[in-house]
């Protein structure tokens, strides 16, 4: 994405971000909405709002319920915009924070099995003076080059 494109799509989330917060009277949308980012065309002419919703229970719903709501949130953020033409708007769900959560639990899972049969996350050989058994020897100090 060049830099003017950058621009536009921090602008344009700050401004549909702050309709989503004001509120919109639709029963379906309901929950914290966070819109996470914004991908915008290079002839700006459409504009990917992701969207994160918690609780994951009311994702579908929600999301069903902004898109209904688009022509509104289109207009209201469109008073908060300086530009000559707006983008059309389109909703999809973040699923990155969802991976990300995954790749985290996956690690946690892993350092749990590693503690449980006694490993841990040092390195197994040590360090020289440590396993020579000589105390003549010592590690470098830091900041000096044996």
């Amino acid at each position: 994405m060049s830099r003017r494109q950058e621009q536009f799509a921090s602008v344009l989330r700050e401004a549909v971000q702050a309709v989503i917060d004001r509120g919109i009277q639709d029963p379906r949308i309901s929950g914290m909405i966070t819109v996470t980012g914004v991908r915008v065309a290079e002839d700006f002419a459409d504009a990917t709002f992701l969207v994160s919703v918690l609780p994951a229970e009311k994702q579908d719903l929600t999301l069903h319920g902004i898109r209904s709501a688009t022509t509104h949130i289109r207009r209201e953020a469109g008073k908060k915009i300086e530009s000559r033409r707006l983008p059309r708007f389109h909703f999809d769900v973040d699923t990155s924070t969802k991976k990300q959560a995954a790749v985290i639990e996956a690690l946690l899972k892993v350092q749990n099995d590693r503690e449980s049969r006694g490993l841990s996350g040092a390195d197994p050989g040590g360090s020289p003076a440590q396993d020579s058994g000589d105390p003549s020897i010592s590690p470098p100090a830091e900041g000096r080059t044996p």
